[in-house]
């Protein structure tokens, strides 16, 4: 890209054209797959493979009901929006765990680095969704034969982001995703794509992102191989080698496009309100909203909704899922910083999920 090209593209973002075109975009991305919801009044969930996919990682995102595609200041940038990574100006790293459902693990490792010298930044992700040990039953012994099976699905990326101009960020994932249970495994490969918007408005961002754009999984393993008699009429016939062939399914892919707003108050603090409009391919629209509060730049409070009106939610009504915590981010130049995080989440029947991320920033 030329100097003269540059130039141009950044001066066509601080006129405040580029803002007015960035959110007409947003709208069309927000609302268009919608039309085609209303024509059918079908979704597709329970459809897809890696469903792992679609928990949230960050503490501090997931209080704010997820919406942080035009946040996306931190390490998990690598998840909601690779392209707000390249705004850190330090080494990052950020660890999550969360005791998820029906007792199952879910962890999440992020880590970014500038290059300041191309404007970009690196990054690498890691998120594993672990199911433990369970026993093995068969018909003859529905109490167990003694054995024991695991399961676990991961996903692992890597990330570049460069900033086009000093407002606008593009960035893009490439990662390798993994089901396995006992013997039998599958994997494909998939794209996250995502771009950020500082408008020339102070503290109101933009934000884009499309997630999981790859390939299907399908089970492969030795626990498939069997035997099968070709001809059961015909007592003279051996047996012979067969394999059962499972189906494929694709990815969750995750459409977010949303806005953020951070309005400074002086000496009470800062106000942060976000919000995402999310579309997935195997269900319908919905939104996420929250809203954060810090005090010194240190003390965080935050609340919010996860997937309101989106019909087929476990919450019958679209209420969406409430969700608060907080936090305490501790970081002076010149030295390590650290950062506490604490989520909490309401799963209705399911009843609660709590999520812990820690995060350091090296200067």
């Amino acid at each position: 890209m030329s100097r003269t090209t540059i130039r141009q593209t950044s001066s066509f973002f601080r006129s405040g054209r580029g803002c007015w075109l960035l959110a007409v975009a947003v709208l069309l991305i927000g609302i268009s797959p919608g039309w085609s919801q209303l024509r059918t009044d079908v979704s597709a969930v329970g459809t897809n493979a890696a469903s792992f996919l679609e928990i949230g990682v960050g503490a501090r995102a997931m209080a704010m009901g997820g919406a942080y595609v035009a946040i996306a200041n931190d390490p998990t940038a690598l998840y909601y929006n690779p392209a707000g990574m390249v705004w850190n100006e330090n080494i990052q790293v950020e660890l999550m765990h969360t005791r998820w459902l029906v007792g199952t693990n879910f962890e999440f490792l992020g880590v970014t680095l500038p290059v300041p010298l191309f404007r970009s930044s690196i990054g690498f992700s890691f998120l594993t969704l672990d199911y433990g040990e369970q026993p093995v039953r068969t018909v003859e012994r529905p109490e167990g034969t003694g054995q024991t099976y695991s399961a676990r699905d991961y996903a692992a990326g890597l990330s570049y982001a460069l900033a086009l101009t000093p407002h606008f960020s593009f960035g893009l994932t490439g990662k390798y995703i993994n089901q396995r249970i006992w013997n039998e495994s599958g994997g494909t490969f998939a794209l996250d794509l995502g771009i950020f918007y500082n408008t020339p408005l102070r503290g109101l961002r933009l934000g884009m992102s499309m997630s999981n754009f790859g390939g299907e999984i399908s089970l492969i393993g030795r626990d498939l191989d069997s035997t099968k008699d070709p001809d059961e009429r015909n007592e003279n016939v051996d047996f012979v080698p067969v394999t059962f062939k499972t189906s494929s399914f694709p990815l969750p892919v995750l459409f977010r496009a949303g806005l953020s707003y951070a309005m400074e108050m002086g000496e009470l603090g800062t106000l942060t309100v976000s919000g995402d409009l999310s579309h997935p391919s195997h269900a319908t629209e919905s939104i996420n909203f929250g809203v954060e509060y810090g005090y010194a730049s240190m003390f965080y409070l935050r609340a919010g909704f996860e997937n309101l009106f989106e019909r087929d939610d476990l919450n019958v009504g679209t209420t969406g899922r409430f969700s608060l915590g907080g936090g305490i981010d501790y970081y002076r130049p010149g030295r390590m910083g650290i950062r506490v995080d604490y989520a909490f989440s309401d799963w209705g029947p399911l009843n609660s999920v709590h999520r812990f991320s820690i995060g350091l920033v090296f200067d």
